[in-house]
Order: structure tokens, then sequence, then C-alpha cells
């Protein structure tokens, strides 16, 4: 078994509140849940408006299934507009370490 993530700072447009900072990031998580089905969630940076940390986790039975899903959320975070894409990180292990 193999257990994939990758971790998104994010930096958000024209966001001046919490309110539109979920606004916006509402449909990215549903999006990236949808298309990648993977688990995915806001991890981090919850009190500022114009920052968000989204994480998201896979578990396959090969490691190149997960490094495909994870190369495949990144494309799909860093082609939206409305964000900059200022890192990933990413891991992966085996359930054999």
């Amino acid at each position: 078994m193999w257990i994939g993530w990758i971790e998104f700072d994010l930096l958000l447009g024209d966001v001046h509140s919490l309110k539109q900072k979920r606004s916006v990031l509402r449909p990215l998580i549903a999006e990236l849940s949808r298309r990648t089905e993977v688990a995915v969630a806001e991890v981090g940076e919850h009190d500022l408006h114009r920052r968000a940390v989204i994480g998201i986790a896979v578990v396959a039975s090969g490691s190149s299934h997960v490094r495909d899903v994870l190369d495949r959320a990144e494309r799909l975070v860093a082609d939206h507009p409305e964000f900059t894409l200022l890192s990933a990180h990413r891991g992966l292990h085996s359930s054999e370490d």
C-alpha cells in the first residue's frame, strides 16, 4: 500500500474577507475531490483571508498511481487563475516503511 500527500500554499487573489475566502476555496476543494478522487481539506492559514494551505491525501496499491494523481492535482491547482501557487510539498510512503 502506498500513501501520498501534497500540501499547497496558496496566495488568493481579490479576497477581502474570510467569507470570500471560503467562497473561493469551496469550489476548488470540490473540484479536486471530484476530478482526482482524493481526500482534500483546508489545513492551514485559517485566519488569513488571502492565504490558504490545502492538503491532499491518496492511497493506492502502486506508487506510480499515487504520483500520477498528485501530479494531476498539482496541475489543476496551478491552472486556476484565482490563486498563485507559492509552493507544493509532497510525500510518499509505503506501508513497508
